[in-house]
């Protein structure tokens, strides 16, 4: 049995696509900055009434903004900053 990744959706073939709809098509793939299949997906979403499925971040964005003083850590660093004389001679 051939197994599928969830993720990897199906294909399909649309043919008889108007001229006006193919325009329109491929004017939102680009304004947009997707694959013209990318842009058909999104299109199908949109007017099938899907909500957006939400984007998953992969990066620190969550932590802006969320620094706290705290002068245990200012110390260690300060200390971090002091050069032994013993170890340069």
């Amino acid at each position: 049995m051939k197994r599928r990744h969830p993720a990897a959706g199906r294909q399909y073939t649309i043919r008889g696509v108007p001229l006006r709809v193919d325009r329109a098509s491929r004017h939102y793939a680009q304004s947009h900055g997707k694959s013209i299949n990318q842009a058909a997906v999104d299109i199908l979403a949109t007017g099938l009434g899907l909500p957006h499925r939400k984007i998953r971040h992969h990066d620190l964005d969550f932590m802006a903004n969320t620094w706290k003083e705290d002068s245990d850590l200012d110390a260690a660093i300060a200390a971090q900053d002091q050069v032994d004389p013993e170890m340069w001679r």
